[in-house]
């Protein structure tokens, strides 16, 4: 009999999510907005700490696009992406008509390289192209090198977005992700480690920002009897049923963290004496992921491509890294400044079971199959 799926990352239902829906139904807020979205933005607030001011959106794409908005991104102005990361960092960049400029990675923490990011910020400005922001991704929930990120912010003046889509329940320093930069993006894709099924949002520094992005994700409608509309809009507000999931599953946002840590410790375990992969792991102590994908590197493309497959066909996910924005056909043609390490570890590089759902049949039929495939190599 062939064996269930073993998904990369499913969602995890914490028990009460039905009865913050069921509440939207008995009182009829099934429409946009309501109190389980006003709920949700108060339950991130306070899970992220004073000075965070969040509106809850649609998806995390459209948290990245109305941040850059809000930032004053226009057409014909560069914005700083880091290149290994999902699309949707960068696709709000050509929603506005801005070009996209693309960074590597650093090797501690696969996130955007500081020492190519001021090269690329030195040549743009030489160039007479300061750019307009800098897009930085917490990738797979392990912060980026912030004090250095920040550092070089303040030095040209440029704000940074932080795109935390991966990252929420993550810290550096002791401070939550997505709360170091003006603004954030958040992800509540089915997928990541807390869900509404779909949707996201932007994490804001100042009210004024938040009730900004509330404006614009409703279409921009001005205050008067009539719909008129004085600016472009949106309609990207989260819907009251999706916010009564999310509710739900901010309940039990500490216990995915660990169970997602919990993970990774599995495959500390796993991997312990092997000499043939290294596991993605926080680099310092002051670095704590929520390791909501846990990653490995093996030596060769074609051992990470025989690893895949050999899962796969016993019925057990994996995924390459992200592949990198500037190798992408889409946006090949726009800036690049670093060298092969974002391409390298997108080569060689592995994602593994990683969701908080899994039990402890699943994770001794991962070992046995990721044991048995080393094996053949000995």
């Amino acid at each position: 009999m062939n064996p269930g799926k073993i998904w990369l990352s499913s969602p995890h239902m914490g028990g009460n999510e039905q009865k913050y829906v069921q509440e939207a139904f008995d009182t009829n807020w099934v429409a946009p907005l309501g109190p389980n979205v006003n709920g949700l933005e108060q339950d991130l607030e306070a899970y992220l700490g004073e000075k965070s001011y969040v509106a809850a959106l649609s998806s995390g794409t459209a948290a990245l696009h109305l941040g850059l908005v809000l930032l004053g991104v226009q057409a014909g102005d560069e914005v700083i992406c880091q290149s290994m990361t999902f699309s949707a960092s960068a696709n709000p960049i050509l929603y506005l008509g801005a070009t996209p400029v693309f960074i590597d990675s650093e090797k501690d923490t696969w996130n955007l390289c500081p020492v190519a990011l001021e090269e690329a910020i030195v040549d743009r400005i030489a160039k007479g192209k300061k750019p307009k922001a800098i897009i930085a991704v917490h990738l797979y929930g392990m912060p980026f090198k912030v004090d250095e990120v920040m550092s070089i912010s303040k030095k040209y003046d440029i704000p940074v977005l932080e795109d935390s889509a991966e990252a929420l329940g993550s810290t550096y320093k002791g401070q939550k992700c997505g709360t170091f930069g003006p603004l954030a993006a958040l992800s509540f894709n089915g997928n990541k480690i807390i869900t509404t099924s779909g949707g996201g949002a932007l994490v804001c520094q100042h009210k004024e920002y938040k009730e900004k992005t509330v404006f614009f994700a409703t279409q921009s409608r001005d205050n008067a009897p009539h719909y008129q509309h004085s600016e472009i809009g949106y309609n990207y507000r989260m819907s009251n049923i999706c916010a009564g999931i999310g509710r739900g599953q901010m309940e039990v946002i500490d216990v995915r963290v660990s169970q997602r840590r919990g993970m990774n410790a599995f495959y500390q375990a796993l991997f312990k004496e092997s000499n043939e992969v290294q596991l993605f792991m926080e680099p310092t102590a002051d670095y704590y992921s929520n390791h909501w994908l846990s990653a490995i590197v093996l030596s060769s493309y074609e051992k990470r491509e025989a690893l895949r497959l050999a899962l796969e066909k016993e019925n057990i996910e994996s995924r390459p890294l992200w592949k990198p924005m500037h190798l992408q056909p889409v946006f090949e043609n726009y800036p690049y400044y670093g060298s092969t390490v974002a391409e390298d570890l997108f080569k060689n590089g592995l994602c593994l079971p990683s969701g908080s759902n899994l039990n402890e049949e699943d994770k001794v039929r991962v070992a046995k199959n990721i044991k048995a495939f080393f094996a053949t190599f000995e």
